[in-house]
């Protein structure tokens, strides 16, 4: 793998330090904000934000990947994020950092080299969890920025995106 195991952890911990900075900008009075009638609303999209790295690292860490366990999973997350308002999806999110180094501290490297077959594609894990966690974090967090600029945050800017910080 490019990256070493403590490399993707602490990228995975930056991907969700960036997307908390972001969530910190939603107004509660855009959580209905959607920029089209069949996209997600903010609120919606926050949610999704609350199960897709969790569950996508658990389904790339397990000795086998599970599409029935982890369609559970799914569901089971998805019932429970619908119900979150902003201050529970802000701590939901802010878990997950502790989540990474809780799964992926264990692995070896041969662990993430392994071959894992997901979604009928047969790729190594460490593939698996850049493409399918890592990548995902970054686009997500691109969605939310286009919602919250989209949604009136004119401000925002490419430090806020990139960086984690407001412009000076």
């Amino acid at each position: 793998m490019v990256l070493t195991k403590d490399e993707l952890i602490k990228s995975l911990q930056q991907e969700v330090r960036l997307l908390l900075h972001l969530v910190s900008k939603v107004e509660p009075a855009k959580l209905d904000y959607r920029p089209t009638a069949k996209q997600r609303s903010m609120l919606e999209l926050l949610q999704y934000l609350v199960i897709m790295g969790p569950i996508h690292l658990r389904g790339a860490t397990a000795a086998a990947f599970d599409v029935d366990e982890w369609r559970k999973m799914w569901r089971t997350g998805e019932a429970a994020a619908k119900e979150m308002g902003l201050d529970e999806i802000k701590d939901a999110i802010g878990k997950q950092p502790a989540l990474f180094a809780e799964l992926l501290g264990p692995c070896s490297d041969g662990d993430l080299r392994a071959e894992l077959e997901m979604f009928g594609s047969k790729a190594s894990r460490g593939s698996w969890l850049v493409s399918l966690v890592l990548c995902h974090y970054a686009a997500y967090r691109m969605q939310l920025f286009l919602y919250l600029k989209a949604s009136g945050r004119e401000e925002l800017n490419t430090l806020n995106l990139w960086v984690g910080r407001d412009a000076a």
